[in-house]
């Protein structure tokens, strides 16, 4: 496994990566909510979020990081290369965007089911605060925003020195 900087050419496969967020952020939540994430995966919010992530890497590359896995060391491509699948994301919010919080904003964080516990995470979050360590920010910190459903989340969180500074509240518009 290794991390790397998204490039244009990624986005259908982090797009599955999202999707597969998306899913099970709304799961978390009970019916209602996974109702709700799972009515707004459209083919028009695809697009719209594969476009904000480009423009996004655009104007400051490397805020979206993919960590690569091989899935079968005898898998091959056309080249015969190994092949490789997205095991997750790290996605910070541009330098652009710390005004939102003052600080530097890790938007998403995913790994996928499979790749859980084998340092994925762990390798994605330290790419995030390296590269959110080179942002000019207001205050030197990021935040995020961890469902409170999202027990395991929570706990590699504070694993790695986060603690409560806030909590967001929500409304429907």
């Amino acid at each position: 496994m290794h991390v790397r900087a998204y490039e244009q050419r990624d986005g259908p496969a982090l797009w599955e990566l999202k999707e597969r967020f998306e899913r099970e952020l709304g799961a978390l939540g009970g019916e209602e909510k996974s109702t709700d994430y799972d009515g707004k995966l459209t083919a028009e919010y695809r697009e719209r979020y594969i476009e904000w992530v480009d423009r996004c890497n655009e104007c400051d590359p490397g805020c979206v990081l993919l960590a690569e896995s091989e899935d079968e060391p005898s898998a091959t491509n056309t080249e015969n290369e190994p092949v490789t699948s997205l095991a997750g994301y790290a996605f910070v919010l541009p330098a652009d965007l710390s005004l939102i919080w003052d600080a530097a904003v890790l938007n998403e964080l995913y790994v996928r089911e499979g790749d859980r516990g084998e340092g994925v995470a762990d390798a994605l979050l330290e790419g995030a605060l390296d590269h959110a360590r080179g942002q000019d920010l207001p205050l030197d910190r990021i935040v995020l925003d961890v469902d409170g459903g999202n027990d395991r989340a929570g706990a590699f969180y504070r694993r790695h020195g986060f603690s409560n500074w806030g909590e967001m509240v929500a409304r429907e518009l």
